[in-house]
């Protein structure tokens, strides 16, 4: 499984927002982004960086929803070709690939602190769709499918503890979740709404489409 090994507070840093990539650390003031001395972007010579380019400004709004999601290059470009095949606005049909990735959705089901934890959690095997186990993150869920966990001890143990963690903290309209099993179903399909950090995705078409 490709993933991101560096420092994740960088990441936020380097595209000014909190992408919240360390879970419960990330709303705490632990958090770069909470600190006057390190919410700048990285870098030693970040005060003289001046004005950014046209092209800067839409590879960073392509950069920012990569580091998001969790997704690498390829990831992206591919999802990107599928949005690309589908009717109506290219951004907004990419934007709601991205929300049905599976690690996505177990994220924001809360059966785990992070989309990095969700990703662990299906590589290891202790995610079925439809009771089909499923171990593959960049899966696209659809209308209609039944997330369920493995029987395991030590899995519900930890789905449960993330659930706890802030019980009434609210769900999209599109998922709906059963604590107490655990196990949730895709209501709906996503839309523009859904998507929970600030993107310009017309800049990201722009950019990929040269």
């Amino acid at each position: 499984m490709a993933r991101n090994l560096g420092p994740s507070c960088r990441l936020c840093r380097r595209e000014g927002i909190k992408l919240m990539l360390k879970a419960t650390r990330c709303e705490t003031a632990k958090c770069a982004m909470e600190k006057q001395t390190r919410n700048k972007p990285p870098g030693v010579h970040s005060w003289r960086k001046g004005r950014a380019s046209e092209y800067g400004i839409r590879l960073r709004e392509k950069q920012k929803v990569k580091r998001y999601y969790g997704i690498l290059e390829r990831q992206f470009r591919s999802c990107f070709k599928q949005a690309e095949r589908k009717p109506g606005n290219t951004g907004e049909a990419l934007l709601c690939l991205l929300e049905r990735r599976l690690d996505n959705v177990i994220y924001k089901m809360r059966f785990a602190l992070s989309r990095s934890q969700a990703r662990q959690i299906i590589a290891q095997g202790h995610v079925k769709v439809n009771n089909h186990k499923v171990d593959i993150a960049s899966y696209i869920v659809r209308a209609g499918d039944k997330i369920t966990l493995k029987a395991s001890e030590k899995t519900l143990k930890m789905v449960k503890a993330s659930l706890e963690l802030d019980p009434n903290a609210p769900l999209q309209d599109w998922l709906h979740v059963d604590p107490a099993v655990p196990e949730g179903t895709v209501v709906s399909l996503p839309n523009r709404d859904h998507v929970q950090i600030p993107v310009e995705e017309q800049l990201i078409v722009e950019f990929c489409s040269k």
